[in-house]
Order: C-alpha cells, then sequence, then structure tokens
C-alpha cells in the first residue's frame, strides 16, 4: 500500500491552523503564556475526537494529548509487544514578528525567481538568497501576505501528525503500535515541556516534528544557557551630573561592543560553533540591563563562553569604581545526544523512514532548542524530524506542501518499522 496522506486535507488543516493566533509570551510565566492559544488547542481537541482517538484530553494547562491504540493483525506475533511510540508538535508561534491575522498564500507550481509578498512589497523571496528555494520549481509554496510570520514552525508539524492519524484510521489495515500524540504551548518561549504530562504520554520514545526541510533527522542540540548581565549606575539630574553620574546604559553599551565577534555571534557561525547572543536590553540611567543567550554542544565549552561574558563585563564595569556588576546564569537544555546515544534505534529507524520515503538523510546538530531535548532528559528519547517549512520566525518564513506530505510519509513508514522491529525497554531513567 502507497503510504501517502491526503494532500488536500494535509494542506486545508495547515491554512486553518496558520489562521489562528498563537503567539506566546515570554514575559508571562503562566502555562499557557498567551491565552490566544486555547483557540487552537481546543479546535485540535475536537479534531482528534472526531477521529475516533481515545484518551483525549485537553488539560488545565493547555496540552492535548491522545491516545491511536495499536492495530496488529489477529493472532500476529508481535501483537502486544510494540513499543509505544509519541509524536509531538507545538502550538505557539515565536513573539519576534506578528503572528496575528496570518495571510496565508498558495504558489501553485512555483515556476521559479522572485516571491515578491503582496502585504509589503519588500518582502520578497529569492533563490539567490534562500538557495532551496531554487530547488522547488513545479511545486506548491506557501508564504504570508509579508506583514506575519506564516506559523510552519511548528503548525506545520500539527498538521502532519493530523493528517497521519486521519490515513492510520482511515487504513485499519496498516500495522501500527501504541501511538501517543500531543500538542504543547510555549515551546518558542522555552517552556514548552513545563507541565508535560509524562504519565499520561506514555511512550518509550518520540519524536517532535518540528524540523526545517526535508529529510532531516536531529538527534543533537545546543547546551543552552541563559545570563543576564546588569549594570548598576548613579542617576542624577542631568543638569547637575557633572563628576557625579554614572550612566549605567553607556556601560551596558560599552560591554556589549566589547564582546568577540568573530566566531563567537550567531551572524558569523554556523555548523557546531558557539556562540554568544544580546537578544535583549532594557533600563535607565541607574539600572540597565541585557539578556543574552548562551549556546555550546559541551557543557565545558558552555562554561567557558560563560566566563568570557563575565570577564568582558567586568572589564568594562570595573573601570568606574562606583558602578556595580550583577549577573545571574538560568540553565536552559542540555546536549541530548547524550540521552539519544542510549537509545540508538530511535534515530536509526528515523533514518531508514526517510530512505524508504525515497529522500537523502540530512543529519545537522539543531543550532536552538527543541521540546525534545528536555523531554529526552526527562527519560523520553526524543529525536527532531523535518516538517517542511524553511526560514522559520520571520515574514520570510515559507512551506513547501509536497515536503510536509513527505514528512508525513516519513513518520507513517517511521512508526512501521516500530511495529515491525522494535522492542519494547521501557523509559530512560531521567538525568538532572
Amino acid at each position: 500500500m502507497q503510504l501517502q496522506v491526503d494532500r488536500d486535507d494535509l494542506l486545508r488543516r495547515f491554512l486553518a491552523y496558520v489562521r489562528i493566533e498563537t503567539t506566546s509570551n515570554e514575559e508571562n510565566q503562566a502555562t499557557p503564556s498567551s491565552e490566544c492559544q486555547w483557540q487552537l488547542a481546543r479546535l485540535l481537541e475536537t479534531e482528534l475526537k472526531e477521529l475516533g482517538l481515545s484518551d483525549v484530553l485537553l488539560d488545565e494547562h493547555c496540552y492535548v494529548y491522545a491516545h491511536l491504540p495499536e492495530a496488529m493483525p489477529a493472532g500476529a506475533a508481535r501483537a502486544g509487544q510494540i513499543p509505544a511510540v509519541g509524536l509531538i508538535a507545538h502550538m505557539d508561534v515565536s513573539p519576534a514578528v506578528s503572528g496575528k491575522d496570518v495571510k496565508p498564500i498558495v504558489h501553485r507550481a512555483y515556476p521559479g525567481g522572485p516571491i515578491t509578498l503582496p502585504g509589503d512589497a519588500s518582502v520578497v523571496l529569492t533563490p539567490e538568497a534562500d538557495p532551496p528555494l531554487g530547488d522547488c520549481v513545479g511545486l506548491d509554496i506557501v508564504t504570508s501576505d509579508g506583514t506575519t510570520l506564516l506559523g510552519a514552525d511548528d503548525k506545520a508539524g500539527i498538521a502532519v501528525i493530523l493528517s497521519l492519524l486521519r490515513f492510520l484510521k482511515s487504513h485499519p489495515e496498516v500495522p501500527h503500535g501504541p501511538l501517543y500524540v500531543a500538542f504543547t504551548p510555549d515551546e518558542e518561549v522555552g517552556r514548552g515541556v513545563a507541565k508535560f504530562n509524562l504519565e499520561r504520554f506514555a511512550a518509550e520514545v518520540a519524536y517532535t516534528v518540528d524540523g526545517k526541510g526535508i529529510g532531516e533527522i536531529e538527534d543533537e542540540t545546543f547546551c543552552a544557557d541563559t545570563m543576564e548581565v546588569i549594570v548598576h549606575g548613579v542617576n542624577v539630574h542631568p543638569g547637575y551630573a557633572k563628576g557625579k553620574m554614572v550612566n549605567a546604559i553607556k556601560l551596558l553599551a560599552d560591554f556589549i561592543a566589547a564582546l568577540p565577534r568573530e566566531h563567537t555571534s550567531p551572524e558569523t557561525t554556523d555548523g557546531r560553533q558557539s556562540y554568544v547572543h544580546p537578544m535583549a536590553i532594557k533600563g535607565n540611567e541607574e539600572r540597565a540591563e541585557a539578556k543574552l543567550l548562551i549556546r555550546d554542544f559541551t557543557m565545558p565549552g558552555l562554561a567557558e563562553l560563560e566566563q568570557l561574558v563575565e570577564r568582558t563585563a567586568r572589564g568594562v564595569v570595573d573601570r568606574e569604581p562606583r558602578a556595580r556588576l550583577e549577573t545571574t546564569v538560568t540553565h536552559s537544555y542540555k546536549n541530548m545526544k547524550v540521552v539519544l546515544d542510549q537509545r540508538p534505534e530511535a534515530a536509526a529507524f528515523a533514518e531508514e523512514a526517510i530512505r524508504a520515503a525515497g529522500l537523502a538523510v540530512v543529519r545537522t546538530p539543531i543550532r536552538g532548542g527543541t521540546d525534545g531535548a528536555r523531554l529526552s532528559f526527562m527519560g523520553l528519547p526524543t529525536p527532531n524530524l523535518s516538517a517542511g517549512g524553511y526560514n522559520f520566525h520571520g515574514k520570510r518564513e515559507w512551506l513547501v506542501v509536497q515536503h510536509m506530505e513527505k514528512a508525513a510519509e516519513v513518520c507513517l513508514r517511521l512508526v512501521g518499522l516500530w511495529a515491525e522491529r522494535g522492542s519494547r525497554k521501557g523509559r530512560l531513567p531521567p538525568i538532572a
């Protein structure tokens, strides 16, 4: 049987999901961080129930869970012996660019060349600036109108999972083991699994369908911390400030300017290179603060970068004896490869499924975070898979419908491999 979801159903779902605002809010510590995420959560709850899944739950924290029981031929030797597999996608979109009133546009049979987005003629997609676009001639491209992001991250993953479930419910002859699905809030602000119910989500291994492009399997992430640097100055009325004022804003600006850029900034690094990224500043003459993202693929490398930032800040602030420096580090996540190496079949089956779908396997380390990193350290090994989108978090975000369709095929083949050859081993112990 051809393992191919209904493309029209897949696209219909995606277009419906991106029109619903789900922007998360980094400043709000509640879960969910924004009330708008409830609308999509309730829609997904309804759609899962309409598909006939069991144990559908929208909990008090805006997490959506559902379970599709095992379907194996009567008398099959492996019946009851197949490990439960999970599929996960997140509902929220990045707060970096507006995700409100998204107007998706489907560019059928892309002819090549530039795509000018009608809502803002200055937003133009070109193969020169975005080489993967040049490989998509003849395929169906989806963009926003240029005034907002699109929301492929990660509503493409949600559409893939829902269409996969619809396929399995429509084809009971396709064997699969127990399948758990979950849709989470607040991934974009680093709290996607803060209230995740692992007891309800009874999978032994899972996959986030949250990656870019086509054919990717990601089983390695940065180790990540957030560092806050606060400069305390002395404020005096500027009319009488000579010899008295210590301007915290200027000292903070000097610190930012003193950070080394080559090989240590996201705009000058790629692959496995680490970085320090100032991502927010605020304050006044009395108190100014910067929030920095610190990223490296090893914990010793992460510690070395934090020491570099601390030395740089002190080198600036200590020149003014009346100023005071305060730094704090908040841990975000570790490299999930430490955990996934203990369950190597998770990535191996994903690679096999990608090849079986006629795709080349692309192995890349994640230069960012994923719910799977934290879930892995909670005992649930969770690599990340492609969902068909590109240029996440900005107005130039785009998606290929056929790539999203291939992502669904990869997931279907992956579920089949676990039913065919997976072995029940139980959860891994959590790692602090």
